[in-house]
């Protein structure tokens, strides 16, 4: 009987051990499958964070290429606004090429201008005289001896009024400008007065003549070139019957914005906002 017992509780611990066995293995297996698919989740979501980092890096390339380009753009475009033959600059700081030439039409009364603005003079004046208006061209092109003449006279005068010669010469340059630096010279500058009041003096602002052409030039393409406001930017002191052609795109912006010339062509300098 003893035999019996011993035998059936070595069977017993047998099959304990076989069922042991079969559960860790079962249990073996599940492990192995679950870790198995944790790699590779974490695998796909590795690969789509690099994927996320690729889309915005292409995307903030795309976006500094597309800058970039829209700023040389810009500037292609305003250099060449900056070399167009109506918006030659010319004042003390910047003088005309000793080899500037200008195409003229003749307006009558020795005065002339030149020949790519005189459609729109023309037009303006006719405008104006239309209203009941009499302006009149009392200076426009001058020949660089003509200037050399004005202004040795202004210092003359300005002698007579008192000053020293080197006074004189300063004072002279804020009312005629050095042969060389005329707006006359280039043949897109008019002096247009009152045919009731040809002085020019600061009261010619308060003419009808002056008065419509202050308010309507630029429609025209031309602009009051020396406002009151902005003698310390054109070197020039305020001569309300001084017209300068530039075209009428350009007017209209120096108009509308209050601007003078030497404002409006900085700003489409590079470096500048």
């Amino acid at each position: 009987m003893n035999n019996n017992f011993q035998k059936d509780r070595k069977d017993r611990k047998k099959r304990l051990r076989l069922h042991c066995g079969i559960v860790l293995f079962g249990l073996t297996i599940m492990l192995g499958a679950t870790l198995s698919h944790v790699p590779a989740k974490q695998s796909n979501e590795s690969h789509e964070i690099k994927s996320d980092y690729k889309v915005k890096d292409k995307k903030a390339e795309t976006a500094k290429n597309n800058e970039a380009k829209k700023k040389a753009e810009t500037a292609e475009a305003n250099a060449a606004v900056l070399s167009m033959w109506n918006h030659v600059l010319v004042n003390p700081w910047n003088k005309l090429p000793e080899n500037f030439t200008v195409d003229l039409q003749q307006l009558g009364d020795g005065q002339a201008i030149d020949k790519r603005a005189y459609p729109d003079l023309q037009a303006m004046m006719d405008d104006a005289r239309a209203q009941g208006l009499s302006p009149v061209i009392c200076s426009s092109y001058r020949a660089p001896e003509k200037q050399e003449y004005l202004f040795d006279d202004k210092i003359k005068r300005c002698e007579e009024q008192g000053y020293s010669k080197e006074e004189a010469e300063k004072v002279a340059a804020t009312w005629v400008a050095l042969p060389g630096t005329s707006e006359h010279q280039t043949g897109l500058a008019l002096d247009i007065v009152s045919s009731n009041n040809q002085t020019l003096e600061k009261e010619q602002e308060d003419t009808p003549e002056q008065q419509w052409l202050i308010n309507n030039s630029y429609k025209y393409g031309f602009i009051l070139r020396y406002p009151s406001e902005k003698s310390n930017i054109t070197g020039i002191s305020y001569e309300p019957w001084h017209y300068r052609y530039v075209g009428r795109e350009t007017a209209k912006i120096i108009h509308d914005s209050g601007i003078c010339l030497e404002e409006y062509l900085d700003s489409l300098k590079p470096g500048t906002k």
